[in-house]
């Protein structure tokens, strides 16, 4: 799994910091999302599928295989 963000429609919500924390966290200034790990680990790719789905901004694109 390879992961891309679209900062720019990013809401801030915080969705995907909640559901995969050790693969996204939020920028201090301003709470957009920050891509911790943008190859995860096999463990975490339920979570990240999780905050990929829940992202109310549909700002995260999973690549799998």
């Amino acid at each position: 799994m390879r992961i891309d963000i679209d900062k720019d429609r990013c809401l801030g919500s915080g969705q995907c910091r909640q559901y995969a924390p050790e693969v996204f966290d939020q920028d201090e200034d301003d709470a957009l999302v920050t891509l911790l790990d943008a190859v995860p680990p096999q463990e975490f790719h339920d979570a990240v599928r999780d905050a990929a789905m829940l992202c109310p901004g549909a700002v995260i694109t999973l690549h799998e295989g």
